[in-house]
């Protein structure tokens, strides 16, 4: 079956010279097992292996006290540790004493490896110092809007710059079905390749599923899953919102400590993000961070969030390849979606509007302004009759 490439691709094969252990890591079912599996396909020996440690019996090799099994199971496979070999491993968070397997294979016998692990906090717990100078990690995301279309065969000409991406009649009645379908069932690659709706939302429930019954109960300590499952439902309807800890722990009944914990899980296993206030205020922890989803599907059948929150979620994920985000807030007087910094270039506000009008484009200029913003623009899902100069969200590929 033919690969589709993604954005992270070109990295990845960058990366692969390197002999520091290549770490691939992101959410359930975001596609890392396909990409360890092209990427095993670049390396031009024939000295190489994937194994998948979802397997026991594979996983029972990597479990065995005495490293030199592994080295042996490697050898009875028809490989030599002799020459360059390279292993590609999948699933690591299933193996709890791996990054000691890995370690020593590396500094005794200079294997390169490949993995992939489904979630950051596994990576933070276990990696910081056992690899520490030994791993170059990437993290993969569902698919950017301009993914979504490549896996659908849908041709696009790729905007890199915002002034590129104005409202467009005509691109927006071609692509604006499709566009629809990203807002609502989000960018991850199963779901895309899906066609039936009902069969879609099936298939996000079981990664969901799969995320609390397997990701959950094998990389934390949380008794009673019911209260983060509570947790979840109830940031559905705070997309786009900064957090008020202390009413949030009201409502689902858990200690403001239990709250910070399970958010923290939340974040580093790719479920959400807290987007921080803009860094060039003084007391931007007092500001608190606002919340987001890493995926709008799995926000969508978690809660009812409406169309505004999904389209405002899907623009913050369309968003991440192009530079630093933040947003920007001044007490109760005015609030900016978002502000990015690009790489090398001066920072832009950026405010979402499911239907925005010209008063809202004089506002964000006024804001932007009086906060040294160089450029802003407002944008939006439809244009309204007597405004159109805006960024349309399906031209941010």
């Amino acid at each position: 079956m033919q690969t589709i490439e993604r954005n992270i691709f070109p990295s990845l094969l960058k990366a692969l010279p390197d002999q520091r252990v290549l770490v691939i890591t992101g959410m359930r079912r975001v596609g890392k097992t396909t990409t360890l599996r092209w990427l095993l396909d670049q390396v031009p020996s024939a000295n190489k292996i994937f194994l998948d440690l979802e397997r026991q019996d594979q996983r029972a090799v990597f479990e065995e006290p005495n490293y030199e099994v592994v080295l042996n199971y490697l050898r009875n496979q028809g490989l030599d540790p002799a020459r360059p070999l390279t292993v590609a491993l999948d699933e690591i968070q299933y193996v709890q004493n791996l990054p000691s397997v890995v370690k020593y294979l590396y500094d005794h016998y200079g294997i390169k490896f490949l993995l992939t692990g489904s979630g950051s906090f596994y990576l933070k717990n276990f990696f910081t110092e056992s690899l520490a100078g030994r791993k170059i990690v990437f993290e993969m995301f569902p698919l950017g809007f301009g993914e979504f279309l490549d896996f659908r065969g849908i041709n696009y000409r790729k905007r890199t710059v915002l002034d590129e991406m104005r409202f467009d009649t005509h691109e927006f009645e071609r692509l604006t079905s499709y566009y629809d379908e990203f807002i609502r069932f989000g960018g991850l690659p199963n779901v895309i390749l899906e066609p039936k709706a009902d069969i879609k939302r099936e298939i996000l429930s079981d990664i969901f599923s799969s995320y609390i019954n397997i990701d959950v109960r094998a990389m934390a300590d949380f008794r009673k899953i019911g209260e983060l499952q509570s947790l979840l439902k109830a940031l559905t309807g705070r997309i786009g919102n900064k957090l008020d800890l202390s009413k949030l722990s009201q409502i689902i009944g858990i200690s403001r400590p239990t709250l910070n914990e399970y958010l923290e899980f939340l974040e580093k296993t790719y479920i959400i993000y807290r987007l921080p206030a803009y860094a060039a205020f003084a007391k931007t922890v007092a500001l608190g961070k606002k919340l987001y989803f890493r995926d709008n599907g799995i926000a969508s059948i978690l809660g009812n969030p409406g169309e505004g929150a999904l389209f405002e979620n899907a623009i913050f994920n369309q968003l991440r390849d192009y530079g630093e985000l933040a947003y920007l807030s001044k007490s109760n007087d005015y609030e900016v979606d978002f502000v990015l910094t690009p790489p090398d270039a001066s920072p832009f506000g950026l405010e979402v509007k499911y239907h925005p009008v010209e008063a809202d484009h004089h506002k964000l200029k006024r804001i932007a302004k009086k906060n040294s913003l160089a450029h802003s623009w407002v944008i939006g899902r439809y244009a309204t009759p007597a405004f159109d100069d805006l960024l349309w969200g399906g031209s941010i590929f």
